[in-house]
């Protein structure tokens, strides 16, 4: 009875403030109206995707190898995972040293850094297009990797660098700055300070940048068509061309003789996407549950 009567006196304050300011209210009812849509867009979307492909999902488009009658998706799924690996290994390294060196080492108002800001999200806003491009001319011609699992994985490497490093850097940035006094109160030094205090306390936030990286990598396909090729096969080395679940379902989709087969690729794309963001969502609990 209590919490009924905080509840109610709280309701009656926040709508006394709307009535004084009405422009409040109008902000909050657009804020709702916005969240309202994208619930129901995203809804719809999966919905539409589970209706249309679970009913042709079956154990031949989990064959090891592919045909032209099975059109199996195994071999994509392998090479997706591949690729993910692979691009992850080299992005996230970089980009977290570089948001370390950004916040904890750089000076304040350094325009080098301000510099390296822009720059971060001016190419967080190409499109992926371009970078196919620069990957087609720079990885596959000019350093003859050919159409390979290694030319699209550093091609999906720069395309989601800005992505780490800039979770990374609010995710450091969000660590109180007591942290790092209590640490040198402490007679620790820089560097233990940076990696055993502050890093820890901002793993979920970088893990949030690396869902977010995992998502874009998952689901690209322009970039890849231009650098990995769309080879059926699983890939036997770093060399070898392979096409990865975002372009081996745009491809059936283009033939036009497969389309509930793309349809049920989608469900599979979509589990596996949920699947890894609940994986790494589950470790940053974790890790936060073992910091505190």
């Amino acid at each position: 009875m209590e919490i009924k009567a905080i509840n109610k006196r709280t309701f009656a304050q926040k709508m006394k403030s709307y009535k004084r300011s009405p422009l409040s209210f109008i902000l909050l009812l657009l804020v709702v109206i916005a969240c309202a849509i994208t619930i129901l867009v995203l809804g719809f979307l999966v919905g539409y995707i589970l209706i249309k492909g679970i009913p042709h999902l079956s154990l031949d488009l989990f064959t090891w190898t592919y045909t032209s009658n099975n059109v199996s998706m195994m071999p994509a799924i392998i090479n997706t995972l591949i690729m993910t690996f692979i691009s992850l290994i080299i992005a996230v390294p970089f980009g977290i040293f570089a948001a370390i060196y950004l916040v904890e080492y750089a000076k304040k108002g350094n325009k080098i850094v301000e510099i390296v800001r822009i720059t971060a999200e001016t190419l967080s806003g190409i499109p992926s297009i371009i970078y196919g491009l620069f990957g087609m001319l720079f990885f596959v011609m000019a350093l003859h990797w050919g159409y390979s699992i290694l030319a699209g994985a550093f091609t999906l490497a720069i395309m989601v660098l800005p992505i780490v490093m800039r979770t990374t850097e609010e995710a450091l940035l969000a660590v109180p700055d007591s942290f790092r006094e209590g640490s040198f109160a402490l007679g620790a030094g820089k560097l233990v300070t940076v990696f055993k205090i502050v890093l820890p306390s901002a793993v979920p936030g970088i893990l949030s940048g690396v869902i977010l990286s995992i998502g874009r990598i998952v689901g690209e396909t322009a970039a890849l068509m231009y650098t990995a090729g769309t080879a059926t096969s699983v890939a036997s080395n770093v060399f070898a061309s392979g096409r990865t679940l975002s372009v081996h379902m745009y491809s059936l989709s283009r033939e036009g003789l497969h389309i509930d087969q793309s349809y049920a690729t989608a469900v599979v794309l979509l589990f596996i996407v949920i699947l890894i963001n609940w994986f790494s969502s589950f470790i940053a609990k974790r890790i936060s549950k073992g910091n505190n």
